[in-house]
């Protein structure tokens, strides 16, 4: 593959963006250089907030259900998620959504694959569409938890390489 992509920080970005969106169900797709995801916010339990969540769909006749997110919105974002970050010494939520995306980043990069598309799911799984090194298309599904033992790991490795 000729374009290495960083996907850990790029799909890390995009978790924080969709965790501030309270998307948590979703399936992202990467379209040349973009990253497409498909998703609605979750629903509010309170009662101001499903009226306010009314009043914006009849304004604009729906929510948008998808985002897209260029090179240049997530450098953006990045540079957005890294001001507010203050504690950088101590171990991310594992179950967060912006530390599963890094994670799987870490696990496509680690597999030398390019991402075709992922789905996150109410059920707490991820599958993985990704293009491995060969071009064949692999598919593989993944639930939040396995995932853990490899973001200890990647946790770990940027400790020192901030050392």
């Amino acid at each position: 593959m000729a374009d290495k992509r960083p996907y850990d920080h790029q799909l890390r970005t995009i978790g924080q963006s969709l965790e501030a969106q309270r998307i948590h169900t979703f399936r992202l797709q990467l379209q040349g250089e973009r990253f497409v995801v498909t998703g609605e916010p979750d629903e509010e339990t309170s009662l101001l907030a499903k009226l306010r969540n009314w009043q914006k769909r009849n304004r604009s006749q729906g929510l948008n259900s998808s985002l897209t997110f260029t090179p240049r919105d997530i450098e953006q974002l990045d540079r957005q998620g890294r001001a507010q970050r203050s504690k950088n010494n101590r171990l991310p939520d594992a179950h967060s959504l912006a530390s599963t995306l890094r994670t799987v980043g870490a696990l496509l990069k680690s597999k030398d694959a390019e991402l075709i598309e992922l789905h996150k799911r109410e059920d707490l799984s991820i599958t993985i569409v990704a293009r491995n090194s060969f071009g064949h298309p692999e598919f593989e599904e993944r639930t939040i938890g396995s995932l853990y033992d490899l973001f200890l790991r990647e946790h770990e490795k940027r400790g020192k390489q901030k050392r």
